[in-house]
């Protein structure tokens, strides 16, 4: 399995709640978009970071809530939108997992980090949010397969 271990930034970010599937974001990152053109953020220099905020084995699927992130320069200024949140994700240390394969088998993506890599690494998880760095746009790509970097947010695991 290739994980890689890294510190992570603290990063600013723009972003929408969707609250729902997560099979049915599009409609936030749609939004989150239009906003992003508009000002002029585009990658490399902006990235697009989804957060899953609920356990969907848990949370029944219309009550999941995902927000759909840009990262913005601190000094942005945080116009009123209705549609725009902002907010700080808090970096640290995290494990990256790099995916790339249709969205509907990105859960399996976690249940191989959390279910198989995890418990042998001599990390635990952290009680931060997974990062979903967008590395394309499923949409566009020619097989319509996602491209992403997942983040696990881990600590060392205390000597026992």
């Amino acid at each position: 399995m290739n994980i890689t271990v890294k510190e992570l930034p603290d990063y600013e970010v723009a972003y929408v709640r969707h609250v729902g599937s997560y099979l049915e974001t599009r409609k936030a990152w749609e939004v989150l978009g239009e906003w992003a053109a508009k000002k002029g953020f585009y990658p490399p220099e902006h990235s697009y970071i989804g957060i899953s905020l609920d356990d969907a084995s848990l949370t029944d699927e219309y009550a999941c809530r995902y927000d759909a992130c840009l990262t913005i320069k601190g000094d942005h200024n945080k116009d009123f939108d209705p549609n725009i949140k902002y907010k700080t994700l808090n970096g640290g240390l995290y494990a990256l997992y790099q995916f790339y394969d249709t969205i509907d088998k990105f859960a399996i993506a976690y249940q191989v980090v959390y279910g198989q890599w995890l418990p042998n690494s001599g990390y635990d998880p952290d009680d931060k949010h997974c990062l979903e760095f967008c590395m394309n746009n499923p949409f566009e790509d020619p097989d319509g397969k996602a491209k992403v970097d997942l983040y696990i947010p881990i600590k060392k695991r205390a000597e026992e």
